[in-house]
């Protein structure tokens, strides 16, 4: 038993903690630099103030993950982020194909506590910060609810990834709130006051069907949304979760302070819209549904924004401009929405995409004024309207992943953030990011330890690839253009045949597209266009451009839609090629074609978008040309399909594909990394919406590894991960490695992007 008597003053319980870098927030962002950073060898304490890690993609918020990809809408083709937060996504659409957002927690705490370096302090928040200078924080007070101890946290580094930026704004950190004028970054898009200057927080609702009626009694606080809510016609019983992304407010309010009142404004909004379906009689098919859970916090889409050494603005994103110490990429759209939010009489959100991916520099991701603060997630240094496509979680993991192999450059060399950019080692951050599974647009791993790079590569077979199998070939109507991307090189384009079905006479109009800007994946410049009369019945059609292209990159092949014609498509899918579609996808303001506003400065183009799996089949081309899927391209640097595949295809007969690395003189060989293909081009939504697949087809599920004798020194069953980083017991010595794989199905071959090996 315990008894006290009373007392004038007690203490709470005080734990002192230290570590190499302490980050500050559990969302996805701090989760990827704690884990990243972790395995940089750093002592890590990662601070989150709620019970459960990953934030809006939590269990709370209930959010997808989603980056570049844009859910399949846009024109960036295999760009879904790499690194840790690729692996998270990976294993969730393995593990979680339902997208339950309950399993996404605790595959995401499962991450966090495999890694032993790696402190985690849930329900704790940071409430002071110590300072050595006015320049240094020297550790963070903190405190936890469940066990009423105060931490007083140390480290020479810390990691703002907060979301409202508590330890940047205790500490002193520059930042911002709101918009710029249009004058201060030249940036046309900047709004109004009558459109806002903040972005709203959003709450959730899920429902269940009981399979018996369900009564519901509104509370008291329940809005009339036909009364309040212009779009109140919007709302329909089936949708719920993520979908009603734009039931948001308070973007005219202080969205740090004022997060209470906002949430209560929503709450009304939330239990009005059920009181409506449920009791409006204008929705039937409601009567066995039952509000099955109400978001407690809101989502929070901006607050406030830090200052680093340079502010990505609106034309960084738009030209695409080239940044010396890029360290990650973005590729959602500038997606802002009326600050009025579910009360606007204004569209829900405006979301202008750019013509491929833009570089994040290093200098956006560190406090210009507080010398030992990196910033990740939301509140990294940008304007107003780039916060409209760097916001998203995807991103926000991406560049954080960057802040922590750059700490972990600090402490190597004993620099402080700022350092590694004016003392010229950015590119040896931006080569060991590439190690991590990073890509960074325009940059190629030059990696002088890797064994590989000095090995001879060959292969028991490489993909001659002359056209699409076109056994089970399956006849589609051209109700929408279709196209084919094809990766050619420098030189005369292939001629291609493809089977045509009529069913009356009719004009099949082909084109040949390239994108005008190297390297992107927009087909906005057409090289030669044929018109070619076909008959009733079926017909294979020659296509013949005669058309030279001087680079190596993707073509085109397009076909302008016509309901009286049918392509051929082939169920055979090979890394690196993909059909698209020039298609609506009104989930991301994709309605065909982006038509800009004038002034805005955003470029007028069509969407050529895939198909989501199990439909997206490549047209069944057959080519008077070879295009090769060789050895060379398991050592070029690139992990993804660029302007080539770059990936080591086998020949889909080949009984047992291998690749078999040669050195004239024994090698030392302790770790070995291996990168395969799980598409980059799919999103892998983490919550809410299903998945066709738990594994990518183009996958390598099976493969073992053999040295020059004969001996099996490795051997993996069921992969799915992109990434497969195999550190041996002992190093084996050996003049060779033989990689033995699985072709991944009976119409996909075994494909790998890279084999690297180290002592």
């Amino acid at each position: 038993m315990i008894r006290k008597e009373g007392e004038n003053k007690r203490s709470l319980k005080a734990e002192e903690k230290r570590a190499d870098l302490a980050i500050i927030g559990g969302g996805m962002s701090g989760v990827c630099a704690a884990i990243t950073a972790a395995r940089q060898g750093l002592q890590v304490i990662l601070v989150q103030d709620r019970p459960v890690l990953g934030g809006n993609a939590s269990s709370e918020v209930r959010l997808w993950i989603l980056g570049a990809t844009s859910h399949l809408g846009n024109n960036n083709r295999w760009s879904r982020e790499g690194g840790v937060i690729d692996e998270i996504l990976v294993e969730n659409t393995y593990r979680n194909p339902e997208g339950n957002p309950v399993i996404l927690d605790m595959i995401i705490l499962d991450k966090v506590m495999q890694e032993a370096n790696i402190q985690l302090l849930l329900n704790t928040a940071v409430y002071e910060v110590v300072k050595v200078s006015d320049d240094k924080i020297e550790s963070v007070k903190a405190f936890c609810s469940q066990n009423s101890t105060e931490y007083l946290i140390g480290a020479p580094l810390f990691c703002d990834a907060s979301g409202d930026g508590i330890l940047g704004f205790l500490a002193g950190a520059a930042f911002r709130m709101g918009a710029e004028s249009r004058e201060e970054f030249n940036e046309p898009m900047a709004p109004d006051l009558s459109y806002g200057e903040l972005l709203g927080h959003s709450l959730y609702f899920y429902t269940k069907d009981t399979g018996k009626p369900v009564h519901f009694s509104a509370p008291s606080f329940a809005m009339d949304v036909q009364a309040n809510v212009p779009r109140y016609k919007s709302f329909n019983a089936r949708e719920h979760g993520c979908k009603l992304w734009w039931v948001e407010y308070g973007g005219r309010l202080d969205t740090v302070h004022d997060t209470e009142k906002i949430k209560w404004e929503l709450w009304k909004v939330i239990y009005g819209v059920w009181d409506y379906i449920k009791n409006s009689g204008n929705f039937p098919e409601a009567a066995n549904y039952t509000l099955e859970w109400v978001g407690m916090i809101p989502g929070k889409r901006e607050s406030r924004r830090f200052e680093g050494d340079y502010i990505l603005s609106q034309m960084d994103l738009i030209e695409q401009r080239v940044h010396e110490d890029a360290v990650a990429y973005g590729g959602w759209s500038i997606d802002l929405h009326p600050a009025d939010g579910v009360f606007s009489n204004r569209s829900p959100c405006n979301q202008w995409h750019s013509k491929g991916v833009f570089q994040i520099p290093y200098r956006c991701l560190y406090s210009r004024n507080i010398k030992n603060l990196f910033l990740a997630g939301r509140i990294i240094s940008v304007s107003h309207v780039a916060f409209g496509a760097t916001r998203v979680m995807a991103t926000c993991g991406y560049a954080a992943q960057a802040v922590a192999v750059a700490a972990a450059l600090c402490l190597r060399y004993h620099k402080m953030p700022a350092a590694l950019f004016n003392d010229s080692l950015l590119p040896e951050l931006q080569m060991q990011l590439i190690r991590t599974g990073q890509f960074i647009p325009g940059l190629l791993l030059d990696d002088a330890d890797d064994l590989v790079q000095h090995s001879d590569i060959r292969a028991s077979s490489d993909l001659q690839f002359v056209g699409f199998n076109e056994e089970g070939y399956q006849l589609k109507t051209l109700s929408v253009s279709a196209a084919q991307m094809l990766p050619v090189q420098a030189g005369k384009v292939p001629v291609s045949n493809l089977l045509v079905h009529a069913f009356e006479r009719t004009v099949l109009k082909a084109a040949l597209r390239i994108s005008s800007r190297y390297g992107s994946f927009t087909p906005d410049l057409t090289l030669k266009e044929l018109e070619i009369g076909v008959d009733q019945g079926a017909h294979y059609m020659e296509l013949d451009f005669d058309t030279i292209i001087d680079k190596d990159q993707y073509v085109f092949i397009c076909f302008q839609a016509n309901e009286q014609l049918q392509l051929a498509y082939s169920t055979q899918r090979i890394t690196g090629m993909v059909s698209v579609f020039n298609g609506t996808n009104k989930a991301v303001s994709n309605h065909g074609k982006q038509e800009a506003p004038a002034g805005s400065a955003v470029d007028s183009f069509e969407f050529w978008c895939p198909q989501r799996r199990p439909e997206g089949h490549n047209l069944a081309l057959q080519l008077d040309t070879v295009i090769s899927f060789n050895t060379g391209n398991i050592r070029n640097g690139v992990n993804r399909p660029t302007i080539q595949p770059n990936a080591w295809v086998a020949d889909i007969a080949d009984p047992e594909p291998a690749l078999q690395l040669s050195w004239e003189e024994p090698q030392s060989i302790k770790k070995i990394h291996l990168v395969f293909d799980t598409d980059t081009d799919h999103p892998m939504e983490s919550v809410l919406m299903t998945h066709p697949e738990t594994v990518m087809p183009f996958c390598v599920r099976n493969y073992y590894i053999e040295d020059d004798k004969g001996n099996k020194i490795y051997q993996r069953q069921g992969n799915f991960h992109t990434i497969n980083e195999i550190i041996l017991d002992e190093p084996v010595i050996t003049t060779k490695l033989k990689v033995v794989l699985e072709h991944p199905s009976e119409q996909v071959a075994a494909s790998v992007f890279s084999i690297r090996c180290y002592a």
